[in-house]
């Protein structure tokens, strides 16, 4: 089978399309016939030699890819699961560097699989599943209640987007930064106030909520600047894994690795997706030949929406 992957780390140049062996569901296994892959950041970071020394005992090729959509076409002998053959589903892919989503066939364990949204293509499904994770997790850390402020940085982005929709759902107060050309959007995504992106965030924040935010996620990876605008004893979510000292203030790691294996969470965000509190954005598909160009425009920056390349 074809898959997308990399004998060399280097530039996105380095992407290639790669012969794969047919894989096969196990005991507690699902194989999914993959539509669409999501292009991330973590992606390229795998792709770049970022993370050459924990592969270094890894044969090539390396398989990018934490997100996948797609159809069920086998169940494992003896898996206990609601999902049959022919459904459309989705999941996260915890790459293993030669186990990544950008392949048209992919073996994983029933638990980390859920139905997708009814009311999406496969392509919009693929960009939920790492991402929607990713803020569900930063927000169940924070623990806020219903009526309690958030911040949250980099909201235009696709985890600060889900966190934005995901905590007006949670009840939250939602406080949100965006440039000007990005304001509409975050303002449609639920945002209650908007504030302009940038280096004074903690004092643009202040502005609005002068007592400080009771949680914040940072999705624009701000942190000391970001960190201002909580409150004392407040908390403060961070998906780099930075964590001050100060105030009182409780600093979570977000690192959704964790979340593997919670199909349970997946299909929560199906029925808030079916429902239309929660938006999915593609901003281009490519063919697997082209997921060079899907990475250096990643790279390049200022994409809204997700990059999804289509088996």
């Amino acid at each position: 089978m074809r898959g997308v992957g990399l004998t060399e780390f280097g530039g996105p140049e380095v992407l290639q399309v790669v012969d794969l062996p047919e894989v096969h569901a196990g005991p507690g296994e699902v194989r999914i016939r993959v539509s669409a892959a999501t292009v991330n950041p973590t992606d390229t970071y795998l792709r770049n030699g970022t993370r050459a020394a924990a592969l270094k005992d890894v044969p090539p090729p390396y398989i990018p890819g934490m997100d996948v959509a797609g159809v069920i076409d086998e169940v494992g002998p003896g898996t206990s699961t609601p999902l049959q053959v022919g459904d459309a589903v989705i999941a996260m892919v915890v790459n293993n560097a030669s186990h990544g989503g950008y392949r048209e066939s992919i073996v994983l364990a029933a638990d980390a699989v859920s139905k997708a949204p009814a009311t999406s293509s496969l392509v919009e499904a693929a960009t939920l599943p790492m991402n929607g994770l990713t803020a569900r997790q930063s927000l169940d850390q924070l623990a806020l209640k219903p009526g309690q402020t958030i911040a949250v940085t980099g909201a235009a982005g696709c985890y600060g987007g889900y966190a934005v929709q995901m905590a007006k759902a949670d009840g939250l107060r939602v406080i949100a930064d965006a440039s000007p050309a990005d304001e509409a959007l975050v303002r449609g995504l639920g945002a209650d106030i908007v504030v302009p992106r940038g280096d004074d965030i903690a004092a643009q924040i202040r502005k609005v909520a002068p007592d400080g935010v009771d949680g914040l996620a940072d999705g624009s990876f701000q942190s000391q600047q970001a960190v201002g605008a909580v409150r004392d004893g407040g908390a403060f979510a961070s998906v780099r894994g930075w964590a001050g000292d100060e105030r009182g203030i409780t600093f979570h790691r977000t690192s959704v690795r964790d979340y593997d294996h919670r199909a349970d969470l997946l299909d929560a965000m199906r029925a808030q997706t079916e429902a239309g509190k929660i938006t999915l954005r593609v901003a281009a598909t490519y063919a697997p030949e082209q997921a060079a160009e899907a990475h250096r425009r990643l790279e390049a920056h200022g994409t809204r929406g997700r990059l999804v390349i289509t088996f």
